[in-house]
């Protein structure tokens, strides 16, 4: 076996040791969640059982699962699409009108991202209390739309810059106007990259607890805020229905992802190939 092929199979072994890695806790869960909550504290654990639903009957059908799941896909799908429809117009400018100052702005964008959450939430909390956005869709609408654009922007001005501005100039000559220069030129284009860049918006937001848990209350908590406090007095005997409750949270993403995973390595790689 040459050396080339020896390093394509550690490459490809590693690679599945780290998915396997990063899927595990996951897989885990929701084993977990199927099983009686006697299997679920034995030990060693049990890989042979017989599967129930009856923990997830409890924990989503049973509690108010389905109204901080419809809270969390509202805030999502809001922020997701504000992001995005802000964040278009902004890469549009920064990718075919670009200035000695486009390539510091990109990075100061960017580096809003690192700031701490602890160290704006006090600000953050009393903006809310005054513009009556605490508990409320609107103001996690607003504010998890603010952190996405950042990312959205960066990434679709690099989406952007893949496409040939002649194709714009054509459009132009031919009598088009700014708007259908997005829609029939740059969307069509940008199909796969748009849905990379929506789907990590999506997911960033759909996992976001730390400003959830402190500018609502019970209104517009979203999933990830109900997951964190699913306890009962049962303790130990509440393994099973414990994991039911976050696999349940998991779920959505999950699909969501194996549904746009081709568009996702489409988007991720456009460009790598010139």
């Amino acid at each position: 076996m040459t050396r080339k092929r020896l390093g394509t199979l550690a490459w490809a072994a590693g690679t599945l040791l780290v998915a396997f890695v990063m899927f595990f806790p996951i897989f885990w869960m929701a084993l977990t969640s199927l099983k009686t909550e006697n299997d679920a504290i034995a030990f060693p654990p049990k890989l042979i059982f017989t599967p129930t639903l009856e923990n997830w009957r409890i924990a989503v059908l049973g509690g108010p699962v389905l109204e901080f799941m419809g809270n969390t896909v509202w805030i999502t799908l809001g922020s997701t699409l504000l992001a995005l429809a802000l964040g278009f117009p902004a890469a549009y400018a920064m990718a075919y009108y670009r200035t000695k100052r486009t390539d510091a702005s990109m990075l100061w964008m960017m580096s809003t991202r690192m700031l701490p959450p602890a160290g704006v939430i006090v600000p953050l909390f009393v903006i809310f209390r005054d513009l009556s956005l605490l508990d409320t869709h609107l103001g996690l609408i607003l504010l998890f739309a603010g952190m996405n654009l950042p990312l959205v922007v960066w990434m679709l001005t690099g989406f952007m810059e893949d496409v040939p501005f002649a194709l714009i100039e054509a459009a132009r000559l031919d009598g088009a106007t700014l708007w259908q220069e997005f829609t029939k030129v740059l969307l069509p284009l940008l199909i796969p990259g748009l849905a990379a860049t929506a789907l990590l918006a999506l997911i960033f937001t759909w996992n976001e607890f730390f400003f959830a848990a402190n500018l609502t209350t019970r209104a517009a908590s979203p999933l990830s805020v109900y997951v964190s406090t699913f306890k009962a007095a049962e303790g130990d005997l509440f393994v099973a229905k414990m994991s039911a409750a976050p696999a349940a949270s998991v779920v959505p993403v999950l699909i969501a992802g194996w549904l746009a995973q081709r568009q996702l390595v489409t988007g991720l790689t456009m460009g790598a190939v010139k």
